[in-house]
């Protein structure tokens, strides 16, 4: 075998497997952090990883209840039409840097999380009570091994698959939201909104709501 050859059989083919999620305690913004074990068999030195993650979720992979059915309808449509819109939403793209190992390693994934309802991930995970969030975990980036050392594309090819509980991203929320959601509106129309709260003497931005919904839900 030439050496280019024995080159090519060396390189490393890392495996993915997503083992557990957890809420990071002390971030500023509501973060959940994603253990993914990677697995380079054949005993070559791994001596860095420039790892692309993109993260999504795998919607039709689990059943929904009337409750989601009214909340989901923005995303999906009517019910009915579920068999042709109910999709796969993209949720997050990160960089993590894996340092060297030999043979496998565990790396944190941590992903920031949105309370913006308007973000259609956001909107996913507000819609359902209980239950798992079945997510699809696509890889890719640049493996570095060997001495001398080399550099491989990996292929987007190499994936993972994990069931977050619901009851994990509700927690993570409620700890830097607790009983609130956030509602974006345009500079105008806050403007609009302030100035009837001034002139109707409301106390709260609740006061406000609940005087517009009287008697129109």
């Amino acid at each position: 075998m030439s050496a280019a050859g024995a080159r090519t059989a060396s390189i490393p083919e890392l495996t993915f497997a997503v083992e557990g999620a957890e809420r990071l305690e002390h971030a500023a913004v509501p973060t959940l952090r994603f253990a993914v074990r990677i697995g380079a068999p054949g005993g070559v030195g791994v001596r860095s990883v420039l790892l692309d993650s993109q993260v999504q979720i795998a919607a039709r992979r689990r059943p929904y209840g009337p409750s989601a059915h009214d909340r989901l309808f923005e995303l999906f449509g009517p019910v009915a039409d579920w068999g042709t819109t109910l999709r796969t939403l993209p949720w997050v793209r990160l960089t993590t840097v894996v340092p060297a190992f030999t043979g496998e390693t565990l790396a944190h994934l941590d992903v920031t999380c949105s309370y913006d309802l308007e973000v259609a991930a956001s909107r996913y995970f507000d819609a359902l009570d209980d239950g798992e969030v079945p997510l699809e975990f696509l890889f890719s980036g640049t493996l570095f091994y060997g001495a001398p050392m080399q550099a491989v594309r990996i292929s987007w090819e190499s994936e993972a698959q994990y069931r977050m509980p619901v009851a994990l991203w509700r927690e993570t929320m409620d700890r830097h939201f607790p009983g609130v959601a956030w509602l974006r509106l345009g500079k105008a129309r806050f403007d609009r909104l302030a100035t009837y709260k001034s002139r109707r003497a409301l106390a709260t931005w609740e006061d406000v709501v609940d005087e517009l919904l009287e008697g129109r839900e």
